[in-house]
């Protein structure tokens, strides 16, 4: 059986194992968010042999450095593992506000020690102590002063259970800025663009419907948001408002109750149509599967998945 070995502690695991699981199971703190590749949240330093199922999810660089995506390999020898160490590695940053959106959706603001450059969309590891989580930001680099996440707190968790008791002036930890497979591009100006959310998957959203409307986009923006009910629409308001300011943007909110009869009457205005959908696995799902029946090429749609901690 091949040997993981992670600084002083070392232990077997079956061939074939999933590394990310191999090295959580062991209680090795490893981020994970899609589990898809696409976050890279489980981020991790490989010497060894490990068989990598997406070895094109990052550059030849930091290929070359031994960087491996924890969630998308397999041991298959013995490995030396390096993880990422907060006190060492990460980017000190305060709490600037805390603040309840809704029953169940906290919205942390945070001011990194120094400047961060990065796009609306992106993915952020947030380090409580020894407790991580990848959030998506939805804050946008132009306008705001802050980083701001939205965390879905109905459910507990050590991450989430942590934040609902953070005040403004205490101190977390950030990771490396990930990709996300969220953004908007500038290309896109003239097309229509679609926006489609459930929960929190609103938030990352979020900064990039407001980055769409500060490049002055001229096609049509439709924003769906899914939620439970009607409560759980977090960001009507402030949604509301852009939409009364910005004749091309409608924004619909709908419930579970209503998903199966509004995902039925969901039709293309055109087939340059670009979607961008995140949220719960099984929203995103529902979201594409009618997409696509209604015309939408595979291409022209971009997911990003919240899995839930198991």
């Amino acid at each position: 059986m091949p040997e993981m070995h992670v600084g002083e502690r070392h232990w077997s695991v079956s061939t074939g194992s999933n590394l990310l699981d191999a090295l959580n199971q062991a209680g090795v703190a490893v981020p994970y968010s899609c589990r898809a590749g696409s976050c890279h949240a489980c981020l991790v330093r490989c010497q060894g042999e490990v068989e990598d199922k997406q070895p094109d999810a990052l550059s030849p660089a930091q290929r070359q450095d031994g960087w491996r995506l924890a969630c998308q390999c397999q041991v298959i020898a013995d490995v030396q593992v390096e993880t990422f160490d907060p006190t060492r590695d990460g980017l000190p940053a305060k709490v600037v506000s805390t603040d309840w959106l809704s029953v169940n959706v906290l919205r942390l603001r945070v001011e990194p020690e120094r400047g961060l450059r990065y796009r609306a969309g992106q993915h952020l590891v947030l380090w409580a102590g020894t407790v991580a989580r990848p959030y998506s930001l939805a804050s946008l680099p132009q306008e705001d002063p802050f980083l701001e996440f939205h965390l879905d707190c109905r459910h507990p968790g050590e991450f989430s259970d942590i934040a609902r008791q953070l005040q403004a002036g205490d101190h977390l930890r950030l990771g490396e800025l990930r990709g996300g497979a969220l953004q908007y591009d500038p290309d896109w100006q003239s097309r229509p663009l679609w926006l489609l959310a459930s929960g929190t998957g609103l938030g990352p959203l979020w900064g990039v419907l407001r980055e769409a409307l500060r490049q002055d986009h001229q096609g049509a923006i439709r924003v769906i948001h899914l939620a439970h009910d009607a409560g759980g629409h977090y960001l009507a308001q402030p949604l509301a408002a852009l939409a009364a300011s910005h004749p091309n943007l409608t924004v619909e909110l709908w419930t579970a109750a209503e998903l199966t009869q509004a995902l039925a009457q969901l039709r293309l205005v055109s087939r340059q149509t670009l979607a961008l959908l995140c949220g719960h696995p099984v929203s995103v799902e529902a979201f594409s599967k009618r997409l696509f029946l209604a015309g939408l090429p595979r291409n022209q749609l971009l997911a990003d998945v919240f899995l839930p901690r198991g």
